[in-house]
């Protein structure tokens, strides 16, 4: 349950391997659902298969009732005091967590990037785009955030890279346990790169650290410059914010200056670029970060040239 932001108490996320394309054991795809709805004992946590695709549950169930109690007190319900205590008590447990795994990362020198967007911005698009245009260059795979379907996993998979699913049912964010057991079946190499892309949303997302080296964070044009206010957690929170879809700048009303002002004035750390996933403009600026090979000062040098450059093509 995430007192947060008043999560459903039945999230009972569930974890699967797509595997790579060409008939790699595990990976089939769910059906349409994705859910596989059975009980089991309280506290049980187990892994097993359902058609040929990895399923890993967690959960505390009464099985005489058939009601989650994961993170969950009978007590006090409705009441702030005790309310506050669980919230602070699941982030401290999830910041742990988290911790876990960033030295289980570290010691792999496995760089995990936690993409964080609206549902829409091009999360996945950008990644698809990536992974094909690097091809071997980058080393990578995908843990893919949805509440439900495997169809963004499809598309990463379809592009010939490892990836795994979580699907977090009533839960509109990834935490580090959820991370956690998606590494364990991923099962990144050494010196690799993991892409986590959250489930879309720019609200919870932004208190879950999953041990990720950086959080990026990426907006579309059509949202509207006005979301660093909107959302402040979001990025407060980023390393990087990617303005997508720049292609459509000539038809939206989307300032650039004042929305990378409004940044600056939550985050003065956070690196920015400007970008079209669909079109590659901006990209190169994209890979040479990916690569380390880029500076704050240039990229929004880079920025500032693409969107001169948008504005003379207008």
């Amino acid at each position: 349950m995430c007192t947060t932001c008043g999560c459903g108490e039945d999230t009972n996320p569930r974890v699967y391997s797509l595997g790579m394309p060409g008939g790699i054991e595990g990976a089939e795809t769910p059906d349409e659902s994705g859910i596989q709805a059975h009980e089991h004992p309280h506290g049980a946590e187990h892994v097993h298969s359902h058609d040929g695709h990895t399923h890993v549950h967690a959960e505390d169930v009464h099985a005489e009732d058939g009601h989650s109690h994961t993170g969950h007190s009978h007590q006090g319900h409705g009441q702030a005091p005790e309310l506050i205590s669980l919230e602070q008590d699941l982030l401290a447990k999830n910041g742990l967590l988290a911790e876990r795994n960033r030295g289980w990362l570290s010691g792999r020198r496995i760089r995990a990037l936690n993409m964080m967007s609206s549902p829409g911005a091009g999360k996945t698009t950008l990644l698809v785009r990536t992974l094909t245009e690097l091809g071997d260059g980058l080393q990578a795979g995908v843990v893919e955030g949805d509440q439900e379907t495997s169809l963004d996993a499809d598309r990463i998979r379809a592009a010939g890279r490892p990836v795994v699913q979580i699907n977090t049912g009533a839960g509109c964010h990834l935490d580090a346990d959820m991370l956690r057991r998606g590494l364990e079946v991923l099962d990144p190499p050494m010196g690799s790169t993991v892409f986590i892309e959250n489930v879309g949303n720019l609200v919870c997302p932004a208190l879950f650290d999953l041990g990720e080296a950086a959080k990026v964070v990426i907006v579309s044009v059509t949202e509207g410059d006005d979301k660093p206010q909107k959302y402040p957690h979001m990025f407060i929170a980023a390393d990087l914010v990617i303005i997508n879809k720049s292609d459509l700048l000539p038809y939206v009303d989307f300032d650039v200056d004042e929305c990378l002002h409004r940044i600056r004035h939550l985050n003065d750390h956070a690196q920015f670029l400007v970008l079209s996933a669909t079109t590659g403009d901006g990209l190169a600026a994209w890979y040479e970060w990916l690569d380390g090979r880029i500076s704050r000062t240039e990229a929004e040098s880079l920025t500032g040239s693409l969107e001169e450059s948008l504005t003379d093509a207008n």
